[in-house]
């Protein structure tokens, strides 16, 4: 879901969007930021903002989903020369950046809330899976048949998550080789499905 420039022209709720992304560019607001707050940083009313987006949740979840499309375009380019362990590589670096720690935290937020009411969020659920698709189909590239493939990229992207939460909820206690553990538990993950 990149918004284009000819987007820019879109529905009225596409329009907020580019406005929010122009707004916060690749943060977020932080949670304890008001609609209202929101509304004026992009020239609008908050009762807009309610209506196309039903809450501030709504917007983080909206702005999340977009930014995470463009950056999964990026790193999907970078996949397609890549292999597997590339990938995990790219997608660890691009998530553990310090100017992503308010995306991180946001994510969390918005997966906690969507876990509660999954239908308050069905666009953001629905894009949860996209790195999953892309890993597990460079893992069938490599040799893996489907359902390893798919359980292989399934517990790396679960590690690269838990390992995210752990450093937000207790920074610099992550493994500074945290990237080569993901691999290992990817490898353990092939050999047992396959009965080795």
């Amino acid at each position: 879901m990149i918004l284009s420039t000819s987007q820019r022209n879109g529905s009225a709720r596409e329009r907020l969007l580019v406005r929010l992304l122009d707004a916060f560019g690749e943060a977020l607001p932080p949670p304890e930021m008001s609609l209202r707050e929101i509304a004026a940083r992009i020239e609008t009313s908050h009762a807009l903002l309610r209506y196309h987006f039903g809450s501030l949740p709504g917007v983080l979840a909206a702005l999340l989903t977009a930014q995470r499309s463009r950056d999964n375009e990026a790193l999907l380019e970078a996949a397609q020369q890549g292999t597997f362990d590339d990938f995990v590589v790219a997608i660890w670096r691009a998530y553990t950046r310090p100017e992503q720690l308010s995306r991180v935290r946001g994510f969390f937020y918005v997966v906690g809330l969507a876990a509660y009411a999954p239908e308050d969020f069905r666009e953001f659920v629905e894009s949860i899976d996209d790195l999953t698709v892309t890993l597990s189909s460079l893992a069938e590239r490599e040799g893996l048949d489907a359902r390893e493939a798919r359980e292989a990229a399934t517990v790396t992207i679960a590690a690269i998550r838990g390992l995210l939460l752990q450093e937000l909820l207790t920074p610099g206690t992550r493994s500074e080789d945290a990237v080569t553990l993901i691999l290992r538990m990817r490898d353990k993950t092939v050999r047992y499905s396959d009965g080795t």
